[in-house]
C-alpha cells in the first residue's frame, strides 16, 4: 500500500477506535420498522401505522406484493393488505433494505457517482442473493436480499471521508486501495452498531473469505456466490477468483463453473428481484 493509503488506513483505523468514525444511520422510517419487528406484541396494524407516514415507501411495498416474485393470485391495491401478503419480517427486511437507497448520495459529483454505483452493484447481488437462496437454500429469500444490500455497506464512511479529503478523492487508485483493505471491517462495525441479527452481522468480511469453513450453507455464503456471478465477464479482480477453490458453492450444492444468469428461469427471477429495489 502507497504512503497516501496507508495514511488514510491509519487515520480511519484510529477514527473507529476512538468511536470518532461518522457511521452512516438507518433512515428513521428503517428504524421504526425494525422496532416494530422487534416488539412481540406488534400487528400488522402497527407496522401500517409507521410506513404509512412515507408515501414512497408505501407504494413500493405494495409493488413487491404484487411481484411475479410472490405469485399473486390477484392484485393489490392498498397497503394493509400488501402487509398482510408479505408478513412483518419479510416487510421488515424489504423495507430496510429499500429505505437504504437513499443513503446512497453525495453531495460531491465524484462521491455521489461512486456511491450510486455501489447501489447497483448492492442491488445487482441482492436480486441474485434472493433467488439463490429460493433455490438452493431452506434459508428466508428476504433476509438473503438484505444480506445482498448491506454487503458492501463498509464503503460509505470511506466515501464521506474521501469527501472532506479532495486529494484522496481525485486519487482513484489510492481510494480504491483503502476501500479494498477496510470496508469489510467497517461494514461489520456498522451492521454491529445498527442492531443486525447475528446471521447478517458479518456478511461484510463474511461474503470475500473465500475459504471460510461453516457447518452448513448461511447467508454468507450466498451473498459470496452472488457477488462472484455479479462479476462474471467484467474486468474486476473478482471475475478472475478461481471459484473451485471458493467453500460457498460447495455449501451451497452449485457447481463453480455454472454461470447463473445463463438460466433462463433463474435469470428472468433476478431480473424481476432486482427491479424491486429500482
Amino acid at each position: 500500500m502507497n504512503p497516501i493509503a496507508e495514511k488514510v488506513r491509519t487515520e480511519i483505523i484510529t477514527a473507529i477506535n476512538n468511536d470518532q468514525l461518522v457511521l452512516p444511520t438507518l433512515p428513521e422510517v428503517a428504524l421504526k420498522v425494525r422496532e416494530v419487528a422487534d416488539d412481540p406484541d406488534a400487528d400488522i396494524d402497527k407496522l401500517n401505522q409507521v410506513i404509512s407516514g412515507d408515501a414512497a415507501l408505501s407504494a413500493r411495498i405494495i409493488r413487491v406484493a404484487n411481484s411475479p416474485l410472490l405469485r399473486a393470485s390477484r392484485a393489490i391495491e392498498d397497503l394493509r393488505t400488501a402487509l398482510m401478503r408479505l408478513g412483518i419480517q419479510y416487510t421488515c427486511n424489504i423495507a430496510t433494505g429499500l429505505a437504504m437507497e437513499q443513503m446512497f448520495q453525495a453531495t460531491s459529483d465524484l462521491v455521489d457517482m461512486r456511491m450510486r454505483e455501489v447501489w447497483s452493484r448492492s442491488s445487482e447481488v441482492a436480486g441474485i442473493s434472493h433467488v439463490l437462496c429460493k433455490h438452493y437454500t431452506r434459508l428466508r429469500p428476504d433476509q438473503a436480499t438484505l444480506a445482498g444490500l448491506v454487503h458492501k455497506i463498509g464503503v460509505l464512511p470511506i466515501l464521506t471521508y474521501a469527501e472532506d479529503h479532495p486529494a484522496l478523492l481525485k486519487d482513484s487508485f489510492t481510494l480504491d486501495a483503502v476501500i479494498d483493505e477496510l470496508h469489510a471491517p467497517i461494514g461489520d462495525l456498522i451492521l454491529k452498531t445498527w442492531g443486525f441479527p447475528e446471521e447478517l452481522a458479518h456478511i461484510p468480511t463474511q461474503h470475500i473469505n473465500f475459504a471460510r469453513q461453516s457447518p452448513k450453507a448461511d447467508y454468507g455464503d450466498i451473498v459470496t456466490v452472488a457477488m462472484l456471478q455479479s462479476y462474471l465477464g467484467t474486468d474486476s479482480p473478482m471475475a478472475k477468483i478461481d471459484c473451485t477453490q471458493v467453500k460457498a458453492f460447495e455449501r451451497l450444492g452449485l457447481d463453480p463453473e455454472m454461470q447463473i444468469a445463463e438460466s433462463e428461469d433463474l435469470s428472468a427471477e433476478m431480473e424481476a428481484a432486482m427491479s424491486l429495489l429500482l
